[in-house]
């Protein structure tokens, strides 16, 4: 049996790559792609879940949800171009009368009472909606998969703040104290699976529709994160949301209490890890801690293949 899921995210290129990965993994049923603004805005975030979808041509399309409008005064766009999908522009048809996000995840939860896992691959603002309109939900969602929070790394929204988490804390507090079954990937892990450039262009061969497609984005990201950050390569930071359901072994997890600083001016969005042992603190997530670099690629490249 394939496991189901539902995918929240602000669509820049590891967002689309984890895309891609998902729709094409035989062993996952994508039941929806519910976008949200982050790296892009909620306008820009809606129409590339469609350019996705459209550009990919899966098996089975997924249903899809419009971004709410909300307007965080950040966005990745130096990291991931102008429209999140590298320099490029892709036409689409847009289709009309979506659902709202929020409304999509909780129809789609009830439709498969305790099977649907969310890999919330964006700020928590829609998971945090749809478990403020629609409590009940909470106690059928299989469990959350979300990439937010650091532990020991320095963040890359504030000093100390990870992007996802600075965008909306109030979100991200009440997704992390909602009882829902958690795994938390913090910036610490998801800093681990850097690409060089070598493996990113050197893809499985760009005979197929998905190969085409992610050598026309990346690029873009291994110049901008050499430009911005020194680094070559570049981070599929997304991925491990996927990688979290499609292969769990690949990563290495402890229970962890975890909160959210809503309010500091240099902290708003920090993620505070209770470690007093001596208290003894009631774990509210899993926390990745490590990644095994060599699945997370085996992966890529098998899922990749399917398609040649």
């Amino acid at each position: 049996m394939r496991d189901k899921v539902i995918l929240v995210c602000d669509p820049g290129i590891d967002g689309a790559f984890a895309v891609a990965l998902a729709l094409f993994d035989e062993n996952l049923e994508v039941l929806g792609v519910a976008a949200t603004p982050g790296n892009v805005s909620a306008e820009q975030a809606t129409l590339n879940v469609h350019i996705l979808v459209e550009q990919l041509d899966p098996p089975r399309w997924p249903r899809l949800g419009e971004a709410p409008a909300v307007d965080y005064g950040v966005d990745g766009r130096n990291l991931h171009g102008p429209t999140g999908l590298g320099n490029t522009y892709f036409p689409v048809s847009k289709l009309h009368n979506l659902p709202t996000s929020e409304k999509l995840i909780v129809e789609l939860v009830r439709q498969h009472p305790g099977e649907v896992s969310i890999i919330c691959m964006g700020p928590l603002t829609v998971l945090a909606r749809a478990f403020e309109m629609y409590p009940d939900i909470k106690g059928i969602v299989k469990r959350l998969v979300c990439l937010g929070g650091t532990l020991h790394e320095p963040g890359n929204a504030g000093p100390v703040s990870e992007f996802h988490f600075h965008c909306d804390p109030p979100a991200a507090r009440s997704v992390v104290h909602s009882g829902v079954p958690l795994l938390l990937i913090p910036l610490d892990v998801m800093r681990q699976v850097l690409f060089s450039p070598r493996d990113l262009l050197g893809l499985p061969e760009d005979t197929t529709r998905v190969c085409r497609f992610l050598r026309q984005i990346v690029p873009y990201g291994i110049a901008a994160t050499s430009n911005l950050y020194g680094i070559e390569g570049f981070h599929l930071k997304d991925v491990l949301g996927v990688v979290a359901v499609a292969v769990p072994t690949a990563l290495k997890t402890k229970p962890m209490r975890v909160d959210v600083e809503t309010r500091g001016e240099l902290t708003r969005g920090m993620s505070v890890f209770d470690q007093r042992a001596w208290l003894h603190p009631a774990s509210n997530v899993d926390l990745a801690v490590d990644v095994d670099n060599k699945a997370v690629r085996e992966y890529i490249v098998r899922i990749l293949k399917l398609n040649e």
